[in-house]
C-alpha cells in the first residue's frame, strides 16, 4: 500500500523542483565552486562512508544496514530551500545544490547500493536490480524535473502558481507517508527506535559538524556555510522509500525505516540550527 503513496509524492517533489529550475542553475558551479565543490563532497562522498562507518559502530542488520546507506546517498531534499532561506543563507546555492545533486545521485546511487549490497546483503538474500534502479531514478526523478523545468520556460508565470500550491502540500504529504509506514510497520520501529534513532542522529549531526568544518576550511561566507550544512544534512526521504519499497528494486518496506527516522530526526535537528542561527543573528 504505502509504495503507491511515495511513487506520486516523489514524482510531484521533483516535478516542483524542476518549476523552481532554469537550465543556467547547472551553470553556476563554475560560478562559485568551492561551496559546490565542498556540498557536493559532502552530500555524496562524506556522508555515505560516514553512514558506513555508524552502520558498522551500532551493528545494524544487514536490512537497517543497507536502508541507512540508501537515505545517505541519496539527493539533497526539496525542503532544504526553505531551510536556507530560514536560515539566512543562500538560497540561489540552495537550488543549484539540489539541482545538481539529483542530477548526480542518478548515477551515484546504483553503485553506491550495488557495493552496499554486495557487501552485507547476499549472505541473507538481499539483491539489487540495477537497471531496475536506474529505470526508476530517469521516471520518477529525471523526468519530472525536466517536464517542471520545461514548464518553467514556457509558462513562468504558470510554474511560479503551481509551486506554491506543491510547496504547501510537500510536508503534509511526507508526514502522511511516515504515518502510513508507521502504521503498517510500528512493532518493528519501537523494537528498533533505540539503536536506529542514536544511529540516525549520529549521522546528521556529524554530517553537519564535517561539512561546517570543510565549509570554514575553504573559507566560504556564512551565509553559504549555513546552506551547505542544510544541503548536507537534509536528504530526500522519499527517494529512499520509494527505493527501498517499490516492488522493482528492493521490495522491502522495513529497509525504508532509516529514511523515515532520518526524516523526523533532521528535520528536528535542523530547526534547532535554524533557530539558533536565528537568534545568533539577532544579536
Amino acid at each position: 500500500m504505502a509504495i503507491w503513496i511515495v511513487l506520486p509524492i516523489l514524482t510531484l517533489l521533483m516535478f516542483d523542483l524542476g518549476l523552481t529550475l532554469r537550465f543556467e542553475d547547472f551553470g553556476k558551479v563554475f560560478m562559485r565552486p568551492w561551496p559546490i565543490v565542498i556540498a557536493l563532497f559532502g552530500q555524496l562522498v562524506l556522508l555515505p562512508l560516514i553512514a558506513l562507518g555508524l552502520a558498522y559502530v551500532f551493528r545494524l542488520t544487514p536490512v537497517f544496514f543497507i536502508g541507512l546507506i540508501l537515505i545517505a546517498c541519496c539527493p539533497g531534499g526539496s525542503s532544504s530551500n526553505v531551510f536556507s532561506k530560514l536560515a539566512g543563507g543562500d538560497v540561489a546555492l540552495s537550488v543549484t545544490l539540489t539541482a545538481i545533486s539529483s542530477v548526480i545521485t542518478l548515477f551515484t546511487i546504483p553503485l553506491i547500493m550495488s557495493a552496499a549490497t554486495n557487501l552485507v546483503g547476499e549472505s541473507v538474500g538481499i539483491v539489487l536490480p540495477v537497471g531496475n534502479l536506474v529505470k526508476q531514478n530517469l521516471v520518477l526523478m529525471l523526468l519530472p524535473v525536466l517536464i517542471g523545468i520545461g514548464i518553467n520556460y514556457i509558462w513562468p508565470k504558470a510554474a511560479a502558481k503551481i509551486d506554491v500550491v506543491l510547496g504547501k502540500l510537500a510536508f503534509p504529504l511526507l508526514i502522511l507517508l511516515i504515518t502510513v509506514f508507521y502504521i503498517q510497520h510500528h512493532r518493528t520501529i519501537l523494537e528498533n527506535i533505540g539503536i536506529l534513532g542514536l544511529c540516525v542522529t549520529a549521522l546528521i549531526l556529524t554530517a553537519i559538524g564535517c561539512s561546517s568544518l570543510l565549509s570554514r576550511l575553504v573559507r566560504t561566507d556564512n551565509r553559504q556555510r549555513r546552506t551547505v550544512v542544510i544541503e548536507v544534512g537534509m536528504q530526500n526521504a522519499a527517494q529512499a522509500i520509494a527505493i527501498a519499497s517499490s516492488p522493482f528494486i528492493f521490495a522491502n518496506e522495513e529497509m525504508a525505516i532509516p529514511a523515515i527516522l532520518y526524516s523526523l530526526m533532521m528535520n528536528v535537528v535542523l530547526l534547532i540550527y535554524v533557530g539558533i542561527v536565528r537568534k545568533l543573528n539577532n544579536k
